[in-house]
C-alpha cells in the first residue's frame, strides 16, 4: 500500500507540471486550431530563465524565498512575452494559410528555440542549486511526502484554477470562448481577435514557464532538449483529456503523470514513455475526442 501511495504522490507531482503545459496546447488549439509544437520549448526556456534568476539571486545573497519568487515571476513574464512575439512573427501571418504551412512553421520555431538554447547555454546539463529547497516532509499511509511536493502541487493547482476562473468569468475569457466558436462572428461583435489570440499565447507561455521553473527546482538538472519530451507528454495529456477542453487538460496531465510513475515503478522506467504514447494511440483510435469529449458549449 505504501509503495502505491508513494508512486501516486510522485505521479501527481509530475502530472501537475504536465497539466500546466497541456493547458497551453489546449487553449491555442481551441482558438486557432493549431497544435503548437514549439510550446514544449517554451517550457524549456522558462526553466533556463528561472535558473539564471536563481543564480543571480544567489550571487546577490538574496533570501531563498525571494530568489524562488523572482525566478517564477521573471520566467513567466519573459516566456509570456516570447510566446506573444512568436505568435506575432511566425503564426499570425499564416493564420489564413493552410494548416500544413503553419504546422511546419511551428516545427521550425521549435528547432530555432532548441538550437538557440544550445548555443546560449551549451549542450550539457545545467543545475539548479540542490540545497535550495527543504528535503523534509511527512508520512502518508507509509509513503514519504515532501513539503516541496505539496507546495509544487498546490501552486500548480492554484495556477490552473486561476486560469479556469479567468476564462470563465472575465471579459477577456468570454472573448476567448467566443473565438473558439466562430472568429468571424466574434469579430463582427467588436472583439479584437488578434489581441485575444495574443493574450492566449501570453497565458499559455506563462504557464509553461512556471512548469519549467518548478520542474527545474524539483529535478535540479535542465538542458536544451528537455522541452521536446515534455511537449510530447503534455500534448498526450491534452488529447487524453479532450483537446480544447481546459478541465480535461488538467485531468489529463495528472493522469499521464500517475500513469508514468506507476509504469516506471511496477514495470520499468524504460517502458514508461512507451506506455504513455501507447495510451495516446489508443485514445486517438477509440475516442479521438478524449476522455471528456471535446465540449461544444464550453470548450476553449
Amino acid at each position: 500500500m505504501s509503495v502505491f501511495v508513494q508512486y501516486l504522490v510522485n505521479g501527481l507531482t509530475i502530472g501537475s507540471f504536465y497539466a500546466l503545459v497541456a493547458l497551453g496546447y489546449t487553449m491555442i488549439y481551441g482558438i486557432i486550431r493549431l497544435i503548437n509544437f514549439a510550446h514544449g520549448d517554451l517550457f524549456m526556456v522558462g526553466a533556463f530563465a528561472g535558473w539564471l534568476v536563481v543564480a543571480a539571486g544567489a550571487g546577490m545573497h538574496l533570501p531563498v524565498a525571494m530568489q524562488l519568487l523572482l525566478a517564477l515571476l521573471v520566467a513567466m513574464v519573459v516566456v509570456g512575452l516570447l510566446a506573444m512575439g512568436m505568435e506575432r512573427v511566425a503564426y499570425q501571418p499564416l493564420l489564413k494559410s493552410s494548416r500544413l504551412a503553419i504546422l511546419i512553421t511551428a516545427l521550425g520555431v521549435s528547432l530555432a528555440l532548441e538550437n538557440g538554447a544550445m548555443i546560449a547555454f551549451g549542450a550539457g546539463f545545467d543545475t539548479y542549486p540542490a540545497n535550495i529547497l527543504p528535503l523534509s516532509g511527512f508520512h502518508l499511509f507509509g509513503a514519504q511526502v515532501g513539503y516541496v511536493q505539496v507546495a509544487m502541487f498546490g501552486l500548480a493547482i492554484l495556477l490552473m484554477a486561476g486560469l479556469y476562473l479567468f476564462v470563465q468569468f472575465t471579459p477577456v475569457g468570454t472573448a476567448m470562448r467566443a473565438l473558439s466558436f466562430d472568429q468571424d462572428a466574434a469579430r463582427l461583435m467588436g472583439i479584437n481577435v488578434e489581441g485575444v489570440v495574443l493574450i492566449t499565447f501570453l497565458l499559455g507561455g506563462s504557464l509553461a514557464a512556471a512548469s519549467g521553473v518548478m520542474m527545474g527546482l524539483y529535478y535540479t538538472q535542465i538542458n536544451f532538449m528537455m522541452g521536446f519530451l515534455m511537449g510530447l507528454r503534455a500534448f498526450t495529456a491534452a488529447v487524453l483529456g479532450g483537446i480544447g477542453n481546459i478541465p480535461g487538460a488538467m485531468v489529463g496531465g495528472l493522469l499521464i503523470g500517475v500513469l508514468q510513475s506507476l509504469s516506471a515503478g511496477y514495470i520499468s522506467s524504460q517502458w514508461q514513455d512507451v506506455i504513455v504514447f501507447a495510451v495516446l494511440i489508443l485514445v486517438l483510435v477509440f475516442k479521438p475526442t478524449g476522455l471528456f469529449g471535446e465540449r461544444v458549449v464550453e470548450r476553449m
